[in-house]
């Protein structure tokens, strides 16, 4: 019985399979740049408010705090926050500080990291992991021996 190397197992790696792992990759990586983007333009344009957790809206996966918050000039408005965990990072009657469009109070975030970076920060990780991968499949199945 005669032992594979690591490097002769590597140039039978199907192309379509490293083209897809390379594509995955690349794909991750510019919508994790355009939400990045969202983010940074939504901080450009935020106004401040004080707002107060009055809830955890509890699901599955996590604890989304729900938060109100009354924008300069305007009623009273709740949102639940698009980034939960589990335990939760927010309890009930906690005050926040709440980033919202003038134009728009409804699209809300809390001014925290999980709220503005995590979208963007886990596709980024998982493009850069699928790139990388992939950058090394395509160099290791076109060495010749």
């Amino acid at each position: 019985m005669q032992i594979q190397s690591q490097a002769a197992r590597g140039r039978d790696i199907p192309r379509g399979l490293t083209f897809t792992i390379l594509a995955v990759g690349v794909l991750c990586l510019v919508v994790g740049l355009v939400f990045a983007g969202v983010s940074v333009s939504f901080l450009t344009d935020a106004k401040r408010a004080r707002g107060t957790v009055v809830a955890l809206d509890r699901q599955v996966d996590a604890a989304y705090p729900v938060v109100e918050f009354t924008p300069a000039g305007g009623t009273p408005r709740k949102f639940r926050d698009s980034a939960g965990s589990d335990p939760a990072s927010y309890e009930v009657g906690e005050r926040v500080e709440v980033l919202y469009r003038p134009g728009s109070p409804k699209d809300a975030r809390i001014n925290g990291f999980l709220s503005l970076w995590l979208g963007p920060l886990i596709l980024g990780g998982v493009g850069l992991a699928f790139t990388g991968a992939g950058t090394v499949m395509a160099l290791v199945s076109r060495r010749r021996p």
